[in-house]
Order: structure tokens, then sequence, then C-alpha cells
């Protein structure tokens, strides 16, 4: 599946820091230097987000007010020069040929960035509570996440028909480097979003453990045992695959390929379906949400947030919802509820589900040492957990319980808080879609096929359509039934 000379280059072993440790320092420090907003200090403002558009000159623009007068196209080259320089470093204490990594990467950061571009045309992702916005009457209402998928895209056709092209790009192939350093930056987020809704998350507290007993122990238990049962798949397949389909797709199954020791192309392809698969859900399941649950909104919005498995997804999920389910309340009962409950909901069920990925992740590396790959007669030892045990997670879970700590110890910091995970989104983004792309390139068709791609997609549509999408429904109505959101005053 991987192209041997691409792999022999990412797994390698070198005396310089691993990729692992690499990510963890990468995302702390970006995370750190985005808290300068918390001094007063903007320190990463002027990098570049990308907007849904449908004027192509009105794309970019930068991260913070602050920097409002910058243009777009500045802003998108000091965020390339940054991550250059960031990345070179990281290069030279892995121990690469940092000249080749430097072009390399330019390479790789430009087409991924213009992917993302790409996808975030409002024809392709613009959500329907936004067509009017936009002024357009259709969208293919993908979110800015169908980036991913263009990226995804471009590098297989790299990878398998432009052989020579991406074999001299190999240097800057590293879709695990990049993808760890993403979700260690995704631990801030969630750790502010969490702070953030403290209300919210004290009013469902109970039922987010409800949800994360749900999707840890029901989901992820029946689709390991599908998946090794019926489908024959080894437990180097059926171990992430499970994660990334009843947990929280890209990051859980990263995070379990990492415990169990799963050759990298595995979690790598098991997040590319759940991000294909999450586009669908999020196409479909507001809709149905609207027409069958209009009556329990909170029902629906928690059913978002257990059944859809990307973050973004999940999130966009509960804004259309919460926009469709609102509008026809009114229309049909005169009843207004307040905006961004249903949508919240959605969103703090996603949270509770996913800050234990690291606890995950360290429950199957002791499973895998004690009892998987365990020799007859050898005693478990903490030494061979601690190699298994994904050190990227341990960013992760810093950077989430700073977030957290900081937005509880100080509330009136919550703005700022916000502000400074929304500038270091900019650059989990970029490394998010790099993933893609890079996934793409190390991908080829023959071994796909030959490793049983069509099949992973088999388990996916079996299990999604199942039993996930009815069980989340299900625990969604014993736990939110009834439940209102506020109405409008007056």
């Amino acid at each position: 599946m991987i192209r041997s000379d691409s792999r022999k280059t990412m797994n390698k072993q070198r005396r310089g820091i691993s990729e692992d440790w690499l990510a963890v320092w990468m995302g702390l420090g970006i995370f750190a230097l985005s808290l300068g907003t918390l001094a007063g200090v903007d320190l990463l403002g002027w990098s570049v987000t990308t907007k849904v558009w449908t004027d192509v000159t009105k794309a970019l623009a930068p991260a913070s007010d602050a920097y409002a007068k910058l243009p777009g196209v500045v802003s998108l080259l000091a965020t390339y020069l940054f991550l250059l320089v960031v990345t070179s470093l990281g290069a030279a204490a892995l121990r690469a040929d940092v000249r080749r990594f430097a072009g390399a990467f330019t390479v790789v950061f430009w087409i991924s960035y213009a992917c993302w571009v790409l996808g975030s045309f409002a024809n392709i992702a613009a959500t329907s509570d936004k067509l009017a916005a936009f002024k357009i009457s259709w969208s293919l209402q993908l979110t800015s996440e169908a980036g991913f998928i263009v990226a995804l895209a471009a590098g297989l056709v790299v990878g398998n028909f432009l052989p020579r092209f991406g074999n001299a790009l190999r240097e800057a192939i590293r879709p695990e480097w990049y993808v760890k350093t993403a979700i260690v930056l995704l631990g801030g987020f969630f750790g502010v979003a969490a702070a953030g809704q403290l209300v919210l998350a004290k009013a469902v507290l109970f039922r987010g453990v409800c949800a994360i007993i749900e999707a840890y122990l029901i989901y992820w238990g029946l689709v390991y045992f599908v998946a090794r049962k019926y489908f024959k798949f080894p437990r180097e397949w059926a171990a992430p695959l499970a994660s990334g389909i009843s947990i929280c797709g890209v990051s859980a199954a990263i995070a379990t390929g990492a415990a169990i020791r799963a050759r990298p192309v595995v979690p790598i392809m098991v997040s590319s379906l759940v991000v294909i698969f999450a586009v669908v859900e999020l196409v479909v399941l507001p809709f149905a949400a609207q027409h069958f649950l209009a009556d329990e909104p909170m029902v629906a919005g928690a059913w978002m947030g257990l059944a859809v498995k990307t973050d973004g997804a999940a999130v966009a999920s509960g804004a259309v919802t919460d926009s469709l389910i609102r509008a026809q309340a009114l229309a049909l009962h005169g009843v207004r509820y307040q905006e961004g409950w249903i949508m919240n909901t959605a969103a703090a069920i996603k949270v509770f589900i996913d800050v234990f990925i690291g606890v995950w992740a360290f429950i199957l590396a002791v499973i895998w040492s004690a009892k998987i790959e365990r020799r007859e007669g050898d005693p478990v030892r903490v030494a061979e957990i601690w190699q298994r045990f994904p050190k990227f997670v341990l960013g992760y879970m810093l950077t989430f319980a700073v977030g957290l700590t900081l937005g509880l110890a100080a509330p009136a910091l919550l703005g700022k808080l916000k502000s400074a995970m929304a500038e270091a989104n900019v650059f989990r983004g970029i490394f998010f879609v790099m993933t893609f792309f890079t996934i793409g390139v190390v991908s080829d068709f023959k071994r796909l096929a030959e490793e049983g791609i069509g099949r992973l997609a088999l388990v996916y549509v079996v299990c999604l359509f199942g039993f996930i999408i009815w069980i989340g429904l299900a625990i969604s109505w014993i736990f939110f039934h009834g439940i209102k959101p506020p109405l409008v005053a007056g």
C-alpha cells in the first residue's frame, strides 16, 4: 500500500528525535505562541484563514482583526514562511536532508493549500443554512472539510500517475508527523470549548458520560467484532477501524494505530474513509432529524454529536439541524427557540467523547502489551507499555488541560482564549490538509485493492448504517427526550 522507498523514509530509525516527540514539541510551541493573546500580544494573528467563498479574492484573511489591514495573500505568504522555518527545524531534528525537505515541503504546502481553497468554494462547502448569505441556490454542503477530500484526490493522482514527481517530494511526505502535530493543537481547542460551554456541559454531564460509555464500549466492541469475525481483518486493521468509526474518526484512528503499532498506512486510510462518510452523514442526517425529531430538538443535537464522526462535520451537522428545526418549529407551532442550543449540544457531546482519546490509547497500549502480543512467560513491562504509548497524545492531553484550566480559572479570559485557539486552529487545519495530500502520495491503488480497501469501506457501511446511527439515536432519545432549548424572550 505504501511505496517501499517512502515507507523506509518514514519509518527508518534515526538518531534524532522521533516524529512522535517532534509532533508534541511543535504542537506545544504553536499552542504557547497562540496564548500570547492573553498577555495582549498577538503573536499569530497574521496567520491566514480560509473562508467559504464565491469570490476567490475574498477567500483569504488574517486570523485576527488586529491584522485586518493585512492582505490575505500576504497573510498566506507569512504563514508559509513561518511553517517552512518551523518544519525545517523539525527536519533537522529528524536528521533529514533539510535542503531537500524545504524544497519538497514548499510544493506540498502550496498544493495542499490550493486544495483547501478549492474545497471551500461556496457551491461545494456552504451548508444549507448559509445559502442565502452567499446568494446561491444550491451547494454540495460538504463544509470546508471538502478540502481534505480534494487534497486526498490530488495526492492519489500524484502517487499513482506521477510517481517520479511524488518520489521527488518524499522527504516532506510525512503524514504521521503532520497529523500528530494537528492532534496536539486539537486538544487546546477542545479544552477551551469545554470551558466555554460549562453551563451546557453541566446540564448534560451525566448524558455525556453515558455517551462516552456508548462510544468506547458498545460501538467499539461491535465494530471490532464485525471487522474480525465477518470480514476477517487482522487486529492491525480492526482496532483503528473500530476507533475511527465509533469514536472520533481521524484523531482516534491515529492514536489507536500508534498504540498497537499498526503500519502507518492503516490509521491513515481509515481516517480517509471517516472524512468521506462524515460528508455523507452531514448531507443526510440533519434533514432526517428535521423530519422525525422536530419536537425533540435536543435529541436531534445529541444524535449529531454521536453519529457524525469528524469534529467539523459533527458541529456543522449540529448547526444545520439547529437552523432546520428552529425554522420548522416557528413555521408549524409559532415557537421561537434560541439559536445555538441544538448545535452546542452536538458540540458538547463531541467534546465529551474526544477528550478521552488519550485514555483509550493508553488502555489499548496496556491491552496489546499484556494480552495481544505478549509472549508466554514474559512479564508485562512498564517500558513496553511506554514504548507503545503514542507520545503525541501526551501533548493533546496537556493542551486540553491547559485550555480547560485557564477557561475555568479565569472565565473573563474566555473571549481571548477562543481567539487564541482560532489562531492555533489555522495551523491545525493546514497540518490536516497536508496530511491528506501526503496520504494520497504514499497510497498505491493496486496495493490498496490488495489490502482490501473495498472490504474496509463495506465494514464502515455495515456498521455505520447497520447499528451506530440507530444506537446513537436510541441513546440520544433516552437521555435528552423532553428537554427543550430556551425560548427567545418576548
